[in-house]
């Protein structure tokens, strides 16, 4: 009986250090995938339906905007200097067509390093984490937000919306390595992947 415990408790403890080790490189494999992107993040001034169709009619203009700008990067350094010295014209260009619904309300573009939560975008779910965005908030920025990812460019090649032809991801492809690409395309499997870790847990201090 003791026998039979004892090796249920060794396989246990392999099972989670496996697991812990699995975690590990997750979470590592997401730092680096984070520090390979950037991402494009719009928020309405609220949840009505009036501030997300701004939402949305603010993301084409600031797409149609940066499209030219963004053509043929190939590198995260060039993509971080277009959208700097273009904040100002990302605002006005934001600016403009909020006036021209209506509103009134104030509008900043910026650089910033923000945390997301998992999202997926056409075939690719990106996990959790902190990731650089170019941010551009409506008035009080309070409702539910529109994202994609700038570069590489999967945002802007021909639309805005979740959809990914196969310009951008060869694009994405050649800016991640085969294993983050292949992460991206498997990130429902590792977050199940990575459930163990709780479950082997619970197992352990039931022992």
């Amino acid at each position: 009986m003791m026998g039979r415990w004892i090796k249920t408790g060794i396989l246990l403890a392999a099972a989670f250090v496996c697991c812990v080790v699995l975690q590990c490189r997750q979470e590592r494999m997401t730092e680096e995938i984070a520090a390979k992107v950037i991402r494009f993040h719009v928020l309405a001034n609220s949840d009505s339906k009036a501030d997300q169709d701004l939402k949305l009619k603010v993301r084409d203009a600031v797409g149609r905007f940066m499209q030219p700008r963004l053509y043929g990067i190939s590198d995260i350094g060039a993509s971080r200097k277009a959208v700097t010295d273009n904040l100002d014209g990302i605002e006005e260009t934001a600016k403009k067509v909020i006036a021209h619904e209506g509103y009134t309300y104030d509008v900043t573009a910026s650089l910033v390093v923000t945390d997301f939560p998992e999202k997926t975008y056409g075939d690719y779910t990106f996990p959790a984490g902190s990731y650089e965005a170019l941010e551009v908030v409506i008035g009080e920025g309070g409702g539910h937000n529109w994202w994609c990812v700038m570069y590489p460019n999967l945002c802007f090649y021909n639309s805005v919306y979740a959809v990914v032809d196969d310009e951008a991801k060869a694009s994405l492809q050649q800016a991640l390595t085969p294993e983050e690409y292949q992460s991206l395309m498997e990130g429902k499997n590792y977050k199940v992947r990575f459930a163990l870790v709780e479950k082997v847990k619970e197992l352990l201090e039931g022992l």
